[in-house]
């Protein structure tokens, strides 16, 4: 596999759902504190290592950050080339700015450059081209850096640990903390695909239902793991000797602090490392609660972030259909349906509930219609998503997990049978951008219809008019020569 598209073959490399099944976990808990009854992660993928309760189906669908992470993972193939620039600020504004051009220039061990090159890598990313050198610098440089899904960012950061283990040392030297045990896993593929020409180095999943005897001495240099097994492996069993690591990964911050307990454990398995111990932290957003929890986790840091460019609307053209209930939006929605010619729509819909009734009602009408909604499991929807992008359904109905991420190039129209609002019923200006910005990618030109079926919907409507400066026509599905003349 040769490819000059480092992003592309990470996505591969990162993307094999069949990855996380290889690898064997053992069952029973001894009383090292690992949860119970672990199963193979086909069976429970969209599951923390945090049991969450079930949510009720007519229960507003919230995101699960976790999933969708991991979902990211399983379902790229691909990436749009990213105009995104990368802003450096320094700890020291006086030290020269690296930035490499290829691997050699960093000149790796020659079997981690072997490993490179057989995953198909030939060059770096682009955030990759200022983070490497700062990651494997001498003395080590600790880093925050802002990366999504498919920059080569897990690529990155596997590499740092890998260059500075001694494997003549058989002890841990490098943890790796994921939000959920599934997350792990997928990491740990690419650590062993990085390490494949470097046998010498080992690695171990603290996770749940991996076992271990009380009073044994881990022998692995790399350990990976989510944060209560990894805090218990270290104080409570002494498994890990958390004074001999050199470096340590936090990955997927935003979804770290989502999680209750979580961001407590991690900045205890923190606190107990040597202040030369190289922090590493990644996040795919920097809220003010993931900037707070970065700073308590990275002391001096470097921080890399991507300048991202603002997802501009101009290329999707934006209606509004007045409606008096969800009847009467199915039929405005069947009038549209009726009169152009679309290739592939993405429906959104507030709940799970109205997102079932609906596909069932498209279906009656014949239309090939795939349902995506929170409590399918990520490879479920995973395969939901490339059946879609495969052309095998043509409408995809679907809450708020497929908001984000997703790119199908056939899709040239987005219909919010509700329109996004937050917990508190007001609008979310960014789910209603990450929607419709399912069209219009591509340099295409994309089409985006709001269905509004009362005064608060119209309020909200208007709400996001302003938000985004942005007028948004009526458009009247009963008047043919109007619905044909938005599709020209």
């Amino acid at each position: 596999m040769a490819t000059d598209s480092w992003a592309q073959a990470v996505d591969e490399q990162e993307a094999a759902a069949e990855s996380i099944g290889s690898l064997q976990i053992r069952d029973k808990p001894e009383e090292n504190g690992t949860v119970s009854n672990a199963r193979d992660s086909n069976s429970g993928a969209a599951k923390s290592e945090t049991e969450g309760e079930t949510k009720p189906a007519d229960e507003d669908d919230n995101e699960d950050k976790a999933a969708q992470s991991l979902l990211n993972k399983l379902i790229r193939n691909n990436l749009v080339n990213t105009t995104n620039q990368v802003e450096v600020l320094q700890k020291d504004p006086n030290s020269p700015l690296y930035s490499v051009k290829s691997f050699e220039e960093l000149r790796l061990k020659p079997q981690l450059l072997q490993g490179v090159y057989a995953m198909g890598f030939n060059r770096p990313s682009k955030i990759q081209e200022t983070a490497l050198p700062m990651m494997l610098a001498e003395p080590p440089q600790n880093l925050i850096a802002q990366s999504q899904s498919g920059t080569g960012k897990t690529a990155a950061f596997v590499l740092a640990m890998l260059s500075h283990v001694d494997p003549n040392n058989k002890y841990p030297q490098c943890l790796c903390v994921s939000p959920t045990y599934e997350l792990a896993l997928q990491t740990g593929k690419v650590i062993e695909q990085m390490g494949k020409y470097y046998p010498e180095v080992k690695l171990v999943y603290a996770i749940r239902g991996n076992k271990l005897q009380r009073g044994m001495k881990l022998q692995e240099q790399i350990v990976i793991g989510t944060p209560g097994t990894m805090l218990d492996w270290c104080s409570k069993f002494k498994f890990i000797d958390p004074k001999k690591i050199r470096v340590f990964v936090l990955d997927e911050a935003d979804v770290m602090i989502a999680t209750q307990g979580h961001q407590d454990q991690s900045i205890r398995i923190q606190r107990m490392l040597p202040r030369n111990c190289q922090m590493l932290l990644f996040s795919a957003t920097f809220e003010e609660s993931v900037w707070n929890f970065a700073q308590r986790i990275v002391p001096d840091p470097n921080i890399i972030k991507l300048k991202r460019e603002e997802e501009t609307l101009d290329t999707i053209k934006q209606y509004f259909v007045l409606c008096n209930s969800k009847e009467e939006k199915f039929q405005a929605l069947c009038n549209i349906y009726g009169a152009i010619t679309i290739a592939q729509a993405m429906i959104f819909c507030h709940t799970r509930k109205t997102a079932g009734w609906l596909a069932g009602e498209l279906s009656r009408e014949g239309h090939q219609v795939a349902l995506l909604s929170g409590e399918m499991q990520v490879e479920q929807r995973a395969a939901v998503i490339e059946r879609f992008r495969d052309g095998k359904e043509k409408v995809l109905v679907t809450t708020n997990v497929c908001a984000r991420g997703i790119d199908v190039e056939q899709v040239s129209v987005v219909i919010n049978f509700d329109l996004p609002v937050d917990k508190d019923g007001n609008p979310d200006n960014e789910t209603y951008l990450h929607r419709i910005g399912r069209t219009g990618r591509f340099g295409k030109r994309g089409l985006a219809i709001n269905m509004v079926d009362s005064k608060m919907s119209m309020n909200i409507l208007n709400r996001i008019q302003e938000h985004f400066n942005k007028k948004i026509e009526r458009l009247d599905t009963n008047d043919l020569d109007e619905i044909e003349k938005i599709a020209n």
